[in-house]
């Protein structure tokens, strides 16, 4: 029996997404929970696997277009007597957060009932090839990169093994293409006086867009900021000292797992830090768990991965999740589960030369924090004598509407002296 399966809801209200790659070809067979295809939201790769075992009949989608959500993304001769619509199997996410995190919503790959088909009736698009020739070689983000600037990624010379195609690579293309464009148009400009001439409008697309809805949305928070010096001297002795314990473990260790475990335990202090108000600004939820968000800077643009249960974590256990998903934020491999959940966000500025910044606070969070870079300057003792300190700005912002300047600035001394005392820490690990 051949059925139709649908590109399923893969949650934040996200209607669309790219289909980077199919991972079969028509006519192939597969087993159940076999990945099918790889597609990009705004924020990360999503393997969909098979509901069912049978053999692939037709692919809807061809490779770089956008499939949308609940409409058909590929056919399949579904093998024996199954059926999805009489036994609505919900497929096994190919990657699910740590045990005892938040579940994550999990797709219904199957056809819609009749009665929403009927509604819907959607068309089923034209089947295309399942293997594209001549398609370019490249990353996801690499790809992404090239839909928001409205290149055919054929088009552009790649510089990498057999014909890779690099960011700098569109880079010097865009470049290249600018300077002609330049010298088709100057007769007509010299002619003109309008001031548009030239300009090259690119629709917002992937995490650029997301990030402006996002930042949409903060204006509707109240915020203000503070900012303070974070000694460092300690803590980097402690680090030091670290350093080649966590090493045995191949695990880099940074100031940020520091900041992440002390930042958990000033929670405990604080709890109105990690909570939730609701949108009529009258009831207000303590969250119980410590899920911090950590920025990182992506080829694709800035994506902000999840530590989850913080509170249960150790310090060698929180750094080998951040050096983990780091990596996969950069590979463009993130889950949507590792993206969703933050209570709080770290946003570490210093790492790209910045000393000072006003983070904007993402809702429905209350509070987020911009860690600056870390510098050795000179400052006075007790007894009066010039003495250099390794200091470190930290700008926190928050919401005004459930933060008052004097319980952020109470929470962030309890932080800090976590920070500044790290012995401080082993009293209050479990």
């Amino acid at each position: 029996m051949k059925q139709d399966f649908y590109l399923p809801d893969i949650g934040e209200g996200i209607v669309e997404c790219e289909l980077v790659e199919w991972l079969v070809e028509e006519g192939e067979r597969v087993v159940e929970d076999q990945a099918i295809c790889d597609v990009m939201t705004d924020k990360a790769l999503v393997q969909i696997p098979a509901m069912h075992s049978g053999i692939i009949s037709r692919l809807y989608v061809a490779r770089g277009k956008m499939a949308r959500v609940h409409a058909p993304l590929f056919e399949m001769e579904v093998a024996g007597d199954a059926d999805a619509e009489s036994a609505p199997e919900i497929p096994e996410p190919v990657s699910m957060p740590e045990s005892g995190s938040e579940p994550a919503s999990r797709p219904e790959l199957v056809s819609p009932p009749p009665e929403r088909a009927s509604r819907e009736s959607p068309a089923a698009p034209e089947p295309v090839e399942s293997k594209v020739e001549g398609k370019a070689l490249a990353s996801p983000a690499v790809r992404r990169l090239a839909r928001e600037q409205d290149l055919d990624l054929t088009q552009v010379p790649g510089s990498g093994d057999k014909g890779r195609v690099y960011k700098e690579d569109i880079e010097a293309y865009l470049a290249e293409q600018k300077q002609e464009q330049a010298a088709s148009t100057l007769p007509v400009e010299r002619e003109h006086s309008d001031d548009s001439a030239g300009q090259h409008c690119v629709p917002l697309s992937g995490i650029v867009a997301a990030m402006a809805r996002q930042m949409t949305a903060s204006l509707t928070i109240p915020q203000f900021t503070l900012c303070d010096e974070l000694e460092l001297d300690e803590l980097l002795r402690l680090k030091h000292r670290l350093t080649p314990v966590f090493a045995e473990q191949n695990i880099k260790l940074t100031l940020l797992p520091f900041f992440i475990k002390a930042l958990s335990l000033a929670l405990h202090d604080f709890p109105q830090l990690n909570s939730r108000l609701n949108p009529e600004a009258t009831e207000v939820s303590r969250l119980p768990d410590h899920h911090v968000g950590v920025a990182v800077d992506t080829d694709a643009g800035l994506l902000v991965p999840v530590l989850h249960h913080c509170q249960r974590r150790s310090l060698l256990d929180i750094a080998a999740e951040l050096e983990r998903l780091t990596g996969a934020a950069r590979a463009g491999r993130l889950t949507p589960a590792e993206l969703q959940g933050a209570t709080i966000t770290l946003s570490n500025i210093g790492a790209l030369g910045g000393v000072v910044s006003s983070p904007i606070v993402s809702p429905p969070q209350v509070a987020i924090a911009a860690l600056g870079r870390g510098q050795r300057l000179p400052r006075f003792n007790e007894a009066g004598e010039v003495v250099a300190r390794e200091l470190m700005m930290v700008c926190w912002s928050a919401d005004h509407r459930l933060i008052d300047g004097a319980t952020l600035a109470r929470f962030n001394r309890c932080w800090y002296r976590y920070l500044e005392q790290p012995e401080r820490m082993l009293i209050q690990l479990s």
